[in-house]
């Protein structure tokens, strides 16, 4: 049964993509029909324990399964995707619209495979089949100039990553037999060691970590529903959902935690940095994604991963809606140039959920984003003690200016343009996040954070007052340096991640590229090679037989017919007319005759 939350969104996307009409209503009702079918089974699938096994053959068995954690994560899924789809169906252009659509469900569906694996088979199965949809997706409007190369570099640099989950799958085999998660905790030692640096890399790249967070930058490349859904809930969630889905034994190497809490603080910082460096509306929210998603590294590694999870949560509340808030201003101003914008007085409505969202962006409480910092803040005090958390909490503040640059410079009371409204569908999908957004501030409530731990079944930390206190101070601060120093501008190679593209450029891109065309080249020469002469040599073949066929056939009727002609122009040579030829064969038959019956005597 829990084969069901991943087939039906995967269905549904063919389906869609086989819809005979491009109207908007149609195929917004579809994928949205779709997805919250989806959410309904995923629902159940969390509540009623739903489990599920394919025997593949031999060693190979696909396996589905749920935990507190992965539950949660499986209904957030499909239910981003569907205010992603609302909006996207009313937003983007018509052109492709079918195409965007499908591939946004089938994209949710992947995401539902990785979720509930239980086992690195199918773990793969979702990796890639994420990876490929992302791919699609970042690529859509492939008639542009310079798109089809962005998906193309974000591809690989993933892709180079996903090599670690190979690796990681390989050793668990080696090492146990078998694919199976479970199987993870019977190994110790240098075998386990390869399985977590595996993963880590894999988890790294996925979630766009120093140093792959440039691959985030060119995913910018595909349309604004795109980035909100695969920033939110999909792709660069991965990483950060598997470290958390597989801590229990990855714990046990001792490296693990703080090698993992190193890259996501790294990360969180210098994104903080570029974050607020950045004009690019899209990249500014994609540099944040990235910080975002190293303060989730830090959970997992302190020992913390449903604090993790819950931030994933928070994080694909609000950055969803400023995602989808950018493409509206983008639309009134013909640019994603933040200092183009202030498109407040003009989108009122959407302005009010950017405000809802960059608050919560910043951290600041009571909204739920402002609970789950903290509580990443406490969790590293309780694993390193204060310069830890002193430096989560300056990656908080670096957090709130970059929130406070986005929504003044983008929904700032500028002058009126002149531009359609949102369409409902727009308003809606908005609407929906900002009210997710505002329902997570009940986390601060004793009662609810108690039973949140119940039902994740994960521990959090203990609070401080003193953390609480600094944490809100660096916050305050970060707002006003972000309304104060909005024209600020930095040097290009801090905006751009510090030169690290050119890097990421030099020592994974290109040589995969080189790699993958010397590849073609071998198959260009030999294996195409192969196949071309082996089909001359089938047509030589059938041409010869051809011929020899032609000529059997004739054979038999032109044989016969030859046999008889001669049998008759010898017969006609018996009939001489003179009497003692006569007599001579009737001598010659009775002397047979007679030599006949004494040899069958």
């Amino acid at each position: 049964m829990l084969w069901l939350p991943v087939l039906v969104p995967i269905i549904g996307a063919a389906a869609i993509f086989a819809w005979p009409s491009e109207r908007r209503i149609g195929l917004g009702a579809a994928g949205v029909a779709v997805l919250a079918a989806t959410l309904a089974l995923s629902v159940l699938a969390a509540t009623q324990g739903w489990n599920a096994a394919l025997e593949w053959g031999g060693p190979l068995r696909l396996i589905a399964m749920l935990t507190p954690l992965s539950s949660i994560v499986a209904i957030l899924v499909p239910g981003v995707a569907l205010a992603v789809v609302l909006y996207a169906a009313a937003h983007e252009a018509e052109r492709g619209l079918r195409r965007l659509v499908a591939l946004m469900v089938a994209f949710a569906g992947a995401m539902e495979l990785l979720v509930v694996a239980g086992d690195f088979v199918t773990l793969l199965l979702g990796w890639e089949l994420v990876g490929a949809c992302s791919w699609a997706l970042i690529g859509h409007r492939w008639r542009d100039a310079d798109v089809p190369a962005s998906a193309n570099d974000a591809f690989v640099v993933t892709r180079f990553g996903d090599l670690g989950l190979f690796l990681a799958g390989m050793a668990c085999f080696a090492a146990t037999g078998g694919f199976a998660f479970s199987s993870l905790a019977v190994m110790h030692g240098p075998a386990l060691g390869v399985v977590a640096a595996g993963l880590l890399l894999s988890a790294a790249a996925k979630s766009g970590q120093v140093p792959f967070a440039p691959w985030l930058f060119r995913a910018m490349a595909g349309p604004t529903s795109v980035s909100a859904l695969l920033h939110a809930a999909t792709m660069v969630a991965a990483g950060a959902f598997l470290l958390a889905r597989l801590w229990e034994p990855l714990h046990e190497v001792a490296w693990f935690g703080p090698a993992t809490m190193a890259i996501g603080l790294a990360t969180a910082l210098a994104g903080g940095i570029v974050g607020f460096a950045q004009f690019h509306a899209k990249k500014l929210l994609a540099a944040s994604t990235s910080a975002h998603f190293g303060l989730m590294f830090v959970a997992v590694g302190a020992g913390f991963p449903g604090v993790a999870v819950l931030h994933l949560v928070a994080h694909a509340a609000f950055k969803a809606p400023l995602f989808l808030s950018a493409g509206v201003a983008e639309h009134a101003v013909g640019s994603y140039d933040l200092r183009r914008m202030r498109v407040g007085r003009a989108v009122p409505w959407t302005a009010a959920v950017a405000l809802i969202a960059g608050l919560a962006l910043a951290g600041l409480p009571p909204l739920g984003g402002g609970w789950t910092k903290d509580a990443i803040v406490s969790a590293a005090e309780a694993r390193q003690g204060l310069p830890l958390a002193l430096a989560v909490i300056l990656a908080g503040g670096l957090s709130a200016a970059y929130a406070a640059r986005f929504v003044t410079l983008g929904f700032g009371l500028g002058e009126k343009h002149q531009l359609t409204s949102p369409r409902a569908a727009e308003r809606v999908g908005l609407g929906l996040f900002a009210v997710a957004t505002l329902a997570l501030s009940l986390l601060w409530l004793p009662g609810v954070e108690a039973a949140t731990a119940r039902l994740l079944a994960a521990d959090f930390p203990e609070r401080s007052g003193t953390g609480l206190l600094l944490s809100l101070a660096f916050v305050v601060t970060g707002l006003v340096v972000g309304v104060r120093g909005v024209r600020i501008e930095f040097p290009g190679w801090i905006a751009e991640w510090f030169g690290l593209p050119l890097l990421i450029d030099r020592l994974v891109v290109r040589p995969a590229v080189r790699f993958a065309e010397s590849l073609a080249g071998v198959d260009d020469r030999l294996i195409d090679w192969g196949v071309a002469w082996t089909s001359r040599l089938a047509g030589v073949i059938a041409r010869l037989g051809d011929n020899v066929g032609e000529r059997l056939a004739d054979l038999l009727p032109h044989g016969s017919a030859r046999a008889v002609s001669m049998t008759g122009l010898k017969s006609m040579k018996l009939q001489t007319g003179l009497s003692h030829h006569y007599y001579l064969l009737i001598a010659g038959g009775g002397a047979g005759m007679l030599l006949l019956l004494f040899l069958w005597r």
